[in-house]
């Protein structure tokens, strides 16, 4: 059985990392160089850094952010926002990053991912999806979740899978901050129609959404910020309660 993963993301937003409702009403969390120190001291298995506010002119800065974080921490991890090419892929790797997160870039160009799993393997490469639901179906929105699209979350999902990403990051914008759950149904549904690893993000309240998310919506992984961030749960505790739950858990 494969170990579930704990995640913390740390969304950033002018070098800071800032925490949200349903992706509005931005907070300050703190120093996210200190942050990640932080959790990789209480053990968490892997870290998302994304550049909420990414844009070209950037990219250094979110270059350099990973270069710094890369020094602080032993643990595996991710960066994503306002990447746009192989070349974008490449730095940040160079940089200290072991994955890279994908959005509204790969859905604009699905070759990219393509091209990005060629180049630098399957397992670098995290595609990431935020969806709502628009009239009884999980439709698929692009650049942070202001645009809307008709495509299907189900759909995109499965044409990711085959182009080569290694793992796809679903973030139910229904759920986001509420503290009230995973959307697990969605979540389950991934993971029968998808052959790769799905990290949930979304809804994160309290412990037991972290053990219904990994039995009921079969994820491989769960993301959360906002309860990490301000001491609502500690990453010790909640995998202790985990693994007490029968879960294969990294102690």
């Amino acid at each position: 059985m494969l170990t579930k993963r704990i995640i913390p993301c740390l969304d950033i937003k002018d070098g800071r990392t800032v925490k949200g409702i349903n992706f509005i009403n931005l907070r300050d969390a703190g120093d996210p160089v200190e942050m990640a120190r932080q959790y990789a001291d209480q053990n968490a298995d892997e870290l998302v850094f994304l550049d909420i506010s990414a844009t070209e002119q950037k990219r250094k800065t979110l270059a350099d952010l990973v270069l710094k974080v890369a020094a602080a921490i032993d643990i595996p991890f991710t960066v994503g926002g306002g990447i746009s090419s192989v070349t974008d892929v490449a730095i940040l790797l160079k940089n200290g990053a072991d994955k890279v997160s994908i959005n509204s870039a790969a859905f604009k160009n699905p070759e990219l991912i393509n091209e990005c799993a060629q180049q630098f393997g399957s397992q670098c490469i995290v595609i990431a999806i935020d969806a709502k639901v628009i009239k009884g179906q999980w439709k698929v929105h692009l650049v942070g979740g202001k645009i809307p699209t008709e495509v299907d979350l189900f759909d995109w999902a499965k044409e990711v899978a085959e182009r080569g990403a290694g793992e796809i990051l679903f973030t139910s914008m229904d759920h986001d901050g509420t503290k009230e759950g995973f959307a697990n149904k969605a979540l389950a549904r991934l993971s029968e129609e998808v052959n790769i690893p799905i990290i949930a993000s979304g809804g994160a309240g309290e412990i037991s959404h972290f053990v219904d998310t990994f039995t009921h919506g079969k994820s491989d992984a769960a993301l959360a910020a906002s309860i990490f961030h301000f001491g609502e749960i500690s990453i010790p505790e909640l995998k202790q309660q985990l693994k007490q739950q029968h879960l294969a858990i990294r102690i």
